[in-house]
Parts: structure tokens; sequence; C-alpha cells
């Protein structure tokens, strides 16, 4: 790679502005250009489904960074329109509004779109999805008291969107196609925790049945399943998945595979690199490709693909080997993770009580340390952290060893 004068990150989100920060840190003094798709400046997305969606959190203080510091970046910032085609032979990055961008390296940090389902290809009223500050903000008008919502899908977002809608007084039925929503991410004896708290609040859970088609009356009016059931609603959030936003970057020659195919290093060939949501790589303790959608992850990614990005061809990269990190706050309470607890065959309690609402768990894949989970418990979870990413046998060495003969 020549000299790097030129360098473009391509997503305005946390992993994008983390880059730039991370660039400027390290000491690349060159042009720096960000690219977003939003016209809003970089702001945090955890808190749609939650504070700003009851409204506890106004919309302007979820800036993660004020004017002041972004003017301190010396960024060309090019908010409001999106990247459309990049060349990489000419190193150069074609956006939508006609302008082009020139290159030495890249940085692709455009994150995920959701999934919709079928009926709602098209903007429809009623009809929703949540990623962006606007979804957020028009869902929050549908939150009425009285008002039924129909989530569809059995994930973190979907429950937290579920539980942040019943409390504004709306009456909301979550449609799940498995048996036991959340466990995937959570683990069995979580997953049976939460879901017992969203029905105590008043949820009506819709188990073990896909959504087909929305239902259309001029308006989202609910959905039909796949069935032949149909569940009638004043509004639906669609909170079924999301896909890599890497479309733009369809014969480009950066290899895609659900995502960025990246190194271990987070380079998706020269002058190529990517971070969060949208970035593909081979995890060094599996062997096995992976891509997180993780708010940690996308900090983490993006500092350790800067650093490579400045170290040059020649110079010391660091693999990406990170400990997933995820938390969900539902009904007052904060569930908090490490690694991969849906993964698990077994659950050993290390502190507390999940019928108190306050415990930290080992999650165990064939006797070793999948993950950890844990409420109100973030001492006894810190460390369990260790075993997590040494992927440990349980009990650990220290306990069995201390354990009496006979």
């Amino acid at each position: 790679m020549t000299a790097l004068r030129e360098v473009a990150v391509v997503g305005a989100g946390a992993a994008g502005l983390h880059a730039a920060e991370a660039l400027r840190r390290a000491g690349y003094d060159g042009r720096l250009t960000l690219v977003g798709a939003e016209p809003e400046p970089p702001y945090d997305r955890p808190p749609l489904s939650k504070q700003l969606l009851d409204g506890r959190l106004p919309a302007d203080k979820l800036a993660l960074r004020g004017s002041a510091a972004l003017a301190e970046l010396r960024l060309d910032l090019r908010l409001g329109v999106a990247a459309e085609r990049l060349d990489r032979g000419a190193r150069t990055l074609h956006l939508a509004d006609g302008r082009q961008v020139r290159c030495d390296a890249l940085v692709v940090a455009t994150g995920v779109r959701p999934r919709r389902l079928p009926g709602a290809e098209t903007p429809l009223p009623g009809a929703h999805v949540l990623r962006t500050l606007p979804d957020a903000l028009a869902l929050r008008e549908e939150l009425r008291p009285g008002a039924r919502l129909l989530v569809v899908g059995g994930g973190l977002l979907g429950a937290e969107a579920a539980a942040t809608a019943v409390g504004l007084g709306a009456e909301v039925t979550w449609l799940v196609a498995a048996a036991a929503p959340l466990a995937a991410v959570l683990g069995a004896e979580t997953a049976a925790l939460l879901t017992g708290l969203h029905r105590e609040h008043g949820v009506r859970i819709h188990r073990g049945a896909a959504a087909a088609v929305l239902r259309r009356h001029g308006r989202a009016a609910g959905v039909r399943l796949a069935d032949g059931g149909e569940l009638a609603a004043d509004a639906v959030l669609m909170a079924i998945g999301s896909v890599p936003a890497t479309e733009w970057l369809a014969g480009s020659g950066v290899p895609l595979a659900d995502g960025v195919a990246c190194d271990a290093h987070c380079a998706a060939g020269p002058g190529v690199w990517a971070a969060g949501d949208a970035a593909s790589w081979p995890d060094p303790r599996t062997g096995r490709r992976r891509r997180l959608e993780q708010r940690t992850n996308a900090t983490d990614q993006a500092l350790l693909a800067a650093r490579n990005l400045l170290a040059g061809p020649d110079g010391t990269r660091q693999a990406y080997a990170p400990v997933p990190y995820l938390w969900t706050d539902q009904y007052g309470l904060r569930v908090q993770a490490f690694g991969s607890p849906g993964a698990a065959d077994g659950f050993e309690l290390v502190d507390g009580s999940l019928a108190e609402h306050r415990f930290a768990a080992a999650c165990l894949r064939e006797g070793r340390v999948t993950g950890a989970v844990g409420i109100a418990a973030a001492r006894a979870l810190r460390g369990l952290r260790a075993q997590v990413a040494a992927h440990g046998p349980w009990p650990p060495a220290a306990e069995r060893e201390a354990a009496p003969v006979g």
C-alpha cells in the first residue's frame, strides 16, 4: 500500500465513529472522510427500543459525540448520503449523490438493515421496523394506552420493545416461532425467567407459529400465519432479524459472505477493512466464521481494525478474538451475558438464585464454559469472564483441586 493520504469510513454509527477516532488517536493526519446514509450525526442505537421508545430519553441525548468533539476529528463528514459503489482499482468510493471520494484505505462499517415481512416491502402506516431514530419515533407514536401492538420476532429487540410497549399501556402480543423465545441467545433458564416476566406484565405470547404475510387494510392490520391463522393488531413491529448492509459492494471484488468476509485481522483484501455488524471473520478460538450484532463489538472491532490498518502490510497485526458481551434491559432488570449462553447444554449457578432475580451462572457445553449470564451479580459474572475466554472445563481447576477426596 502507498503512504496513506486519504482514508474513508463508510457507516456513521458506533463502529464508524470509533474507527475514525482510533485513526486520529494513532496519529493518522491525512484526509478522513466519514460517510453516513442517515442525516443525523453518529448516535447510539441500544436506547431506541428502551429509553427513547418510552420517552425517558429525548432524541437529542442519543448523540455519541457533541459537535465540538466531532470538529476535533477534522472529518470530511458526509451525512444523509449512502455509498453506492466502490471502485477498488481506482481507489474511489462513489456516493448516491453523484460525488466521489478518493481513498487509499477504506473501513466498511455500514451495519445491517432490518428484514421485513412479505407485504411490507413498501412503506405502510402501522408497519414498523426498529433500526433508526426515525423508526423509533414513528413506533412511539403508536404506543397509546389500549393500542394493540403485535411484535413479530423472538429475539432481544422484540422482547425489549414488547416490555417497553406494555409499560406504556399498549396491549401487546408477542409472536415467536421458537418454542422458547430468547433461549438461543440467553440460554433456557434465563429465557424462561424473562418469558415469565412478560406474561406477568400482560404480554400475550403466541408461540410456535411463523408469520407469513402482513395483513393490509389501508394500514397494517396484523399478520396471516403460516398455518392459516390470523392475528389482528393496530400496529405491527417486525423484529425478525437483519441482513448486512453490503449490497453496495457487489462487483467490487470485496469478498462477501454474511457480511464483509474479513480475515482474522479484520482485513478484507488490500486496503479494505470492516468492523461492526457488517463484518464477519474467523474466530481464532473456534475456527468458525462469525458475525456479531452487539454494541460492544462495534467499538472493539473498530478500534482493532483501525490499528491494523495503520500497521500496514509489513507491520504487526493483531487477531480479533473478543469475548462477546451483551446486555438487555427488561422490566427494570439488566441481564448481562458473556460468550454464547444459548449454545449451552448445562447451567451452573455460582451466585444468587433465579427466583430472586439476582444470580450469576456458568453456561456449559460438553463440560466446558461456553458462556456466562447474570442479573445484579456483576462481580461474580466478571469472575466468569476468564473462564468463558479460555473455554475452560467446569468446575475450574482450583475448585477441582480443593474438592475433598472420597
